[in-house]
């Protein structure tokens, strides 16, 4: 219980750390709203529980001893986290947010509500750093001659307490996006995450 609790407290402070996802779903919460917020903060739930499972089968293992799997995994992970930078720095140039407001909206459609799921799911599932933070951390708690399932436990221990932790992004967002709702204002959100994905883009091009 010790060493669990141990892990818990580290999985706490990185998960806490600015990240894709948090800058992903803190954008998704300030420009559609809370009802995107959770989506995107479920796409990035589901996709780390993916990636933890891989790793507790020994998936991860291969795609990370794999080079060029590896390399492919990372160039996409990069080139996503660029395209959404650069989307959203034409936006806040554009100055248009008329089709984010549309989204946003209940009446907006399950084809619009899987999209930001899907780019939540992405935004995590691209990103090898995920990946091989489970194979690194994982067996220095658990043991070298630890089970699947006990793995499985850790890796999904660390999917909920980023869930947590974006959920609550998503509600202080919420609460703060009528007064972050002027176009001035949006501009300078829309600007600030771009630059941020274009720098966890490179971030993750870096990745070894």
């Amino acid at each position: 219980m010790t060493t669990y609790l141990s892990f818990l407290v580290l999985v706490l402070v990185i998960t806490i750390a600015p990240g894709p996802d948090s800058a992903l779903t803190l954008r998704a919460s300030l420009v559609r709203g809370r009802g995107a917020g959770l989506l995107t903060m479920a796409g990035v739930s589901a996709a780390g529980a993916v990636q933890g499972l891989l790793a507790a089968g020994g998936l991860g293992a291969i795609i990370v001893a794999s080079e060029p799997l590896f390399l492919a995994v990372k160039w996409i992970g990069a080139a996503y986290l660029l395209w959404l930078g650069a989307h959203a720095l034409w936006t806040a140039w554009r100055g248009d947010f008329a089709r984010d407001e549309a989204q946003a909206q209940p009446a907006a459609g399950r084809g619009a509500r899987s999209r930001v799921f899907a780019q939540g799911f992405l935004c995590n599932i691209t990103n090898p750093k995920v990946l091989a933070f489970n194979l690194a951390v994982l067996p220095q708690f658990v043991g070298d001659g630890a089970g699947v399932p006990l793995l499985a436990l850790y890796a999904l221990s660390l999917v909920a307490l980023g869930g947590l932790w974006l959920m609550g992004l998503v509600l202080v967002a919420d609460r703060a996006r009528v007064a972050l709702s002027a176009p001035r204002v949006r501009r300078r959100i829309e600007g600030a995450m771009g630059v941020a994905m274009v720098g966890f883009s490179a971030k993750v091009a870096t990745t070894h």
